[in-house]
């Protein structure tokens, strides 16, 4: 059974950067794709970022699009995404994600297989 564990939320002031961690368990990671998404307050869950199983693509939001890099180690088992010049706007549960056998560049969040329990990101002006 496939475990993803987030890290490195946490309260922020905007302008300022984060990197978020995810390590994966229970199964074959070069076989996933990865993505982070996010679900701030009052909001629907949205795609932030996604990477290919290989690492070779990788793919952003137009919210985050410029700020944000994703990577994964497939020799850690592990995705990060970095985010900078944050704003008040990002905050929200962050969320590590895998999908099998995809190989494609749209992330849905009904079409992930497996998830994380999320990691909370405030940003404070």
């Amino acid at each position: 059974q496939v475990r993803l564990e987030e890290s490195g939320g946490g309260l922020v002031q905007t302008g300022r950067s984060l990197k978020l961690s995810c390590t994966f368990s229970g199964g074959t990671f070069n076989q996933y794709s990865m993505a982070w998404f996010r679900q701030g307050p009052g909001k629907e869950r949205e795609f932030v970022s996604g990477i290919s199983w290989s690492g070779g693509s990788s793919y952003y939001s137009d919210s985050v699009k410029g700020r944000a890099t994703i990577a994964r180690d497939n020799a850690e088992n592990s995705v990060t995404l970095e985010m900078s010049n944050l704003k008040v706007e990002d905050t929200a549960v962050y969320y590590c994600a895998a999908r099998r056998y995809y190989s494609g560049g749209v992330f849905r969040a009904g079409a992930m297989n497996d998830w994380g329990k999320g990691t909370l990101v405030t940003v404070s002006s």
